[in-house]
């Protein structure tokens, strides 16, 4: 089985940029923005986790179904 790593280092990137941009929305005083682009980036996260979720279980019914 491959594991494709470079799956981390995208969402290694996507929590340093919500990080950054989360950070100075705050600084501005702008907490409801910052809160809905943790949120947007959380949803993204999710995304690409399900996708991959959905690849690996996709494999093993290869396997197992022949």
């Amino acid at each position: 089985m491959f594991f494709d790593a470079s799956i981390l280092f995208q969402i290694a990137g996507i929590g340093i940029i919500v990080a950054l941009i989360h950070t100075i929305l705050k600084q501005m005083g702008k907490e409801e923005i910052a809160q809905f682009a943790t949120l947007i980036g959380f949803i993204i996260v999710l995304i690409i986790v399900i996708n991959g979720l959905s690849d690996l279980f996709q494999q093993i019914k290869s396997v197992f179904l022949f």
